[in-house]
């Protein structure tokens, strides 16, 4: 996960990395009800195995052999479940000038049909644990349990669902590359720490996607979801550029009894691959994050520190994020 932008109701732009704000509303009532099709069942354990078996490869970070064989890894698996498979094999530059060896992954379903759809997340985690308590941490990499692996944890739970039950529409489940290697705290006073340091892999696909000409109706972004306790509130950029699907997702998840997790309330604004993939197609996306609004650095205590390990990862949270998102999708 990148960094907060704060925002005020006026919704300027205010330093990043404190904590959010903007209007709130009261949540709405939950109302459970039966939707118009019916999505397969999300499965927790097999969600949180695929979230584990990421940490145990252990630090993702680009050119390392543990990066090297979890893309090999999410490759086999997108290939298992069906999927027609896209490897985005680049090289990128990092803040401070590295060179990062990087991968993007694509899982196509139904990839002959027009009427398309993204599913998202970011699968490296970061090089650095930069707000760590503890100063002596803060050059160290972290096992991204949440921050990365949850997301694509969920996703690849979801491609298995599509290999028994394809859905109706085409699906591109996409794994980006070098989100997290953005300036640290520790060496902003030499290096720059903008946007565009952030979310590499994301931008290269939104310049070069796996198909020429490619469009889709919107995505929808997963970032650390998979917290105790987590909330997700409607996010700034994603309520300015999709806002309809931003509504319509918070709305299916208050229908299936989830509304504690999605509040129906404003939330500050992230740097995140949303916003990339936005500025560099103009595909319409929304970015399912969880941040704390009642926390001095937006997130909870465990982002960006050597404490993000898979003590922090929830099933029941895992359950609503990707229920909510299968219902999404085969009602479309």
């Amino acid at each position: 996960m990148t960094k907060l932008i704060l925002l005020l109701c006026t919704m300027a732009l205010f330093a990043c990395g404190q904590k959010g704000s903007g209007e709130t509303t009261e949540p709405a009532t939950e109302v459970k009800k039966t939707t118009a099709a019916s999505a397969p069942s999300f499965d927790a354990d097999s969600a949180y195995s695929y979230v584990d078996k990421q940490v145990s490869f252990g630090h993702r970070v680009p050119n390392t052999p543990a990066h090297k064989a979890c893309g090999d890894y999410l490759v086999s698996e997108l290939k298992r479940f069906g999927a027609q498979v896209y490897e985005q094999e680049m090289t990128l530059t990092a803040y401070d000038g590295t060179p990062l060896e990087a991968r993007n992954i694509i899982g196509a379903y139904n990839p002959d049909s027009d009427k398309r759809m993204i599913l998202f997340a970011h699968w490296d985690t970061r090089p650095y644990s930069d707000h760590d308590p503890d100063p002596a941490n803060h050059r160290k990499p972290l096992d991204g349990a949440d921050d990365g692996a949850s997301g694509v944890g969920v996703l690849l739970e979801i491609a298995r669902q599509f290999s028994m039950k394809a859905p109706n529409i085409g699906v591109d489940i996409i794994f980006f590359d070098a989100e997290d290697y953005g300036t640290p705290e520790f060496a902003k006073e030499k290096y720059n720490d903008t946007s565009d340091t952030w979310c590499l892999g994301s931008r290269f696909w939104g310049k070069n996607p796996h198909k020429p000409n490619y469009k889709a109706e919107f995505g929808i972004l997963l970032d650390m979801v998979g917290a105790k306790d987590a909330v997700f509130y409607k996010e700034y950029i994603s309520m300015r550029y999709a806002a309809r699907y931003v509504d319509e997702v918070w709305e299916a998840a208050r229908n299936l009894g989830y509304g504690k997790y999605f509040i129906n309330a404003s939330g500050g604004g992230v740097t995140d691959d949303h916003e990339a993939v936005i500025e560099e197609t103009g595909i319409p996306c929304l970015d399912i994050i969880n941040y704390d609004p009642q926390s001095d650095k937006g997130f909870r205590d465990h982002w960006h520190t050597q404490n993000d390990n898979m003590g922090n990862i929830d099933k029941n949270v895992l359950k609503a994020v990707g229920q909510t998102v299968l219902e999404v999708v085969y009602n479309r």
